[in-house]
């Protein structure tokens, strides 16, 4: 099979050759548990169920899980055994099934996840990725997918070019956001305010990037209103190959954050969620201990 899961379209067959994510055709798996941390509609009182995908089609300079997206840290498992990873996470109560940085095994996920749901997996599955996603892959996980929740990192090629190793992130992301908001339509939310469908687009905000946070804020608003959640994140360190380098090797400043979210508000954005300051710490970075998926 011509590996065609993310848009760099390697086109070799995973079973033999490992892809520009680094991995094969077989899942290979970092952690598997209940993040407390995720946006309160995903973890809600009894944490998301997450699961690391190990691997990436991008090469993020800042890339706070660069253990497991370059350094490809994890094991391989079997279809059979992600499946047991799912249900065992629902038995331990898991809001839901989110699925972290699976983009390079969207065209071998359809059947893992139409065989959890006919098992009576009963909760929704979240799809978490970088944004950089292939249309045409995605369109095999209609109806599979509840709750979809991308990055939009760059509006800027240049910077996607220069920090994330991608020329065309944004036509690409902005292609794959509007995929998913086809397949799940306004964001659904249930008694207990837990996302059950919908999207959440989320943006890091980056030091001395404020003015592309802003165009990216403008372009969701102006294309999807208030029918989805933004997520502006404050959590942006120093990490991996980001450390010393001239523009990224800063926290990112409270004034250039508050200029966002002020601008957020200004365009009318409701729908947004914030983090405070306390959210810029290493520690919201798990340990890739191959907890729960041995």
């Amino acid at each position: 099979m011509d590996c065609r899961s993310c848009p760099r379209n390697c086109g070799i067959d995973r079973s033999k050759v490992r892809g520009f994510c680094g991995t094969t055709r077989e899942f290979k798996l970092a952690k598997a548990y209940l993040h407390p941390y995720e946006e309160p509609m995903i973890s809600g009182s009894e944490g998301s169920g997450t699961v690391f995908f190990s691997g990436c089609s991008l090469r993020c300079i800042f890339c706070q899980n660069h253990e497991i997206s370059e350094g490809l840290q994890g094991t391989y498992v079997s279809d059979e055994r992600l499946l047991e990873i799912f249900f065992e996470l629902r038995d331990m109560g898991a809001e839901n099934i989110n699925l972290v940085t699976p983009t390079h095994y969207a065209s071998f996920l359809p059947e893992v996840l139409r065989e959890a749901k006919a098992r009576g997996l009963g909760i929704p599955i979240v799809y978490n990725s970088s944004g950089y996603e292939s249309v045409e892959a995605l369109k095999g996980l209609d109806g599979l997918i509840d709750v979809y929740l991308p990055d939009l990192k760059y509006f800027r090629d240049s910077h996607a070019e220069e920090y994330s190793g991608v020329k065309d992130y944004f036509n690409t992301a902005k292609a794959a956001i509007a995929e998913m908001y086809r397949q799940t339509g306004p964001f659904i939310l249930d008694e207990k305010g837990m996302m059950v469908k919908g999207m959440i687009v989320r943006h890091l905000c980056l030091p001395s990037l404020a003015l592309d946070s802003k165009l990216v804020l403008k372009h969701l608003y102006e294309t999807y209103g208030d029918s989805i959640y933004i997520s502006i994140m404050n959590q942006y360190v120093p990490m991996h190959r980001a450390i010393g380098h001239e523009k990224l090797g800063v926290r990112l400043s409270a004034s250039q954050y508050r200029s966002v979210v002020s601008y957020a508000a200004s365009l009318g954005i409701t729908n947004c969620l914030i983090q405070d300051s306390e959210s810029q710490s290493e520690s919201y970075t798990p340990d890739f201990d191959l907890y729960g998926v041995k």
